[in-house]
């Protein structure tokens, strides 16, 4: 939680390359006991977070929809650092290449670039755009 001023505009989430706020595992909660350990775990579900957002692109937006959402989101990311541009740019062609394209395209990012960001982990990709 934020216990700062409203930190001055600087970022309330984690990760973040910006030097924020970042988990203090000494106040982790213990594990209970409930039918085994309960514990926080990495996710495992088979789902990932670009299953969703690529149906909802291709199967639901018109092509009308899909042109006034890259427009509005490189609008809004035309301001951001450019490693911020990429690696947000690289998550949305996780979801569908014709929608990473389209915001690299808005951008004027090199495609290649976010081809090759969009094939990396989130820790590579952080890595690579710092």
């Amino acid at each position: 939680m934020r216990t700062d001023p409203n930190g001055g505009g600087s970022p309330n989430y984690w990760p973040n390359s910006f030097n924020g706020p970042e988990p203090d595992i000494s106040s982790k909660e213990p594990a209970i006991e409930i039918s085994g350990q309960a514990d926080r775990y990495k996710y495992t579900h088979p789902n990932d977070d670009f299953v969703q957002p690529g149906n909802l692109y291709r199967d639901v937006l018109t092509g009308q929809d899909r042109e006034n959402l890259a427009g509005n989101i490189t609008g809004h990311l035309a301001g951001a650092q450019k490693r911020i541009q990429l690696r947000q740019t690289a998550l949305f062609f996780k979801a569908d290449p014709d929608y990473g394209r389209r915001v690299a395209e808005g951008l004027q990012l090199d495609i290649k670039e976010v081809e090759r960001l969009a094939k990396m982990s989130d820790n590579e990709r952080m890595k690579a755009t710092l």
